[in-house]
């Protein structure tokens, strides 16, 4: 199982990061791989690619603001949730984009 995500916030500092940072421990745990583009105040880190995203079995997109370049993800399935939902409950999001 493979998952991509895009963690973003109004401010792009710490709630961006942590987030990002809470859903590869819940991967690691659930033994999931995962790739995680940050979209903050130093702009898109760690960004997702044409294969990352082609080989993605679900992506995920926890932001409470529209992300850059959404478009790239037409076609595949997409789950979109509040930030505040990938920091508290990292492992359940991940659970729910394996089940959708």
């Amino acid at each position: 199982m493979f998952i991509v995500a895009v963690t973003a916030c109004p401010t792009g500092i710490a709630h961006t990061y942590i987030a990002a940072d809470k859903l590869k421990k819940a991967a690691k745990k659930l033994g999931i791989e995962i790739k995680v583009e940050t979209q903050g105040t130093i702009g898109i880190s760690n960004e997702l690619g044409e294969n990352d995203i082609e080989r993605a079995d679900a992506i995920i997109i926890a932001s409470d603001v529209a992300i850059s370049k959404v478009e790239r993800f037409d076609g595949k399935r997409v789950i979109k949730v509040a930030l505040s939902e990938a920091v508290k409950n990292p492992e359940a999001l991940l659970k729910k984009a394996i089940e959708a």
